[in-house]
């Protein structure tokens, strides 16, 4: 009951990160199995969004690195599935924007994302987590773990690399 009203949050951070539905999925699915059992836990935590991302950041990263090792990942096929997306994107309530606002919010989501695609992972990670999610930094050092200043950089590091991206123009 306490984590039900998060887990849309979480598959969309999840599909953020991942970039497919089955593994945002699975990373949603075994983010819920970790918490299950500490149930007792769960019910005295003031801010459980933050928690919650937390542990789904840190399973993402450990399943990303078990990954990277493993041997199996060359016979991985991995493709982009927009249309997914664009229902989740449906389902977020907006103001009806006419069509010329329609193709240059198309044009300009899809230069964002094909510039984050471009940027280190912890980079895109931590754009994703602070500009798009809206997290604080305060937040974020928790979730982390990441000292606030280290954490600072690294945004204005981020932010830069997005910034110099979107300006090479060549998508």
């Amino acid at each position: 009951m306490l984590v039900t009203p998060h887990i849309e949050n979480m598959y969309r951070l999840a599909y953020r990160f991942t970039g497919n539905t089955a593994d945002a999925e699975d990373l949603v699915q075994d983010v819920l199995v970790k918490v299950y059992p500490r149930r007792q836990e769960v019910a005295r935590i003031e801010k459980l969004r933050p928690w919650l991302v937390k542990i789904l950041y840190r399973v993402f990263v450990d399943q990303h690195r078990r990954a990277v090792r493993s041997p199996l990942r060359l016979l991985k096929f991995t493709s982009s599935n927009d249309d997914d997306f664009d229902e989740t994107l449906k389902n977020i309530p907006t103001e009806d924007p006419g069509p010329a606002e329609i193709i240059d919010r198309k044009l300009n989501y899809s230069r964002i994302l094909q510039a984050l695609d471009l940027l280190n992972d912890d980079q895109r990670h931590l754009c994703i987590l602070h500009d798009v999610e809206g997290y604080t930094l305060s937040e974020l050092v928790d979730i982390l773990n990441v000292p606030l200043g280290t954490l600072k950089s690294r945004l204005h590091r981020a932010r830069a690399a997005l910034r110099q991206q979107l300006n090479r123009g060549t998508f």
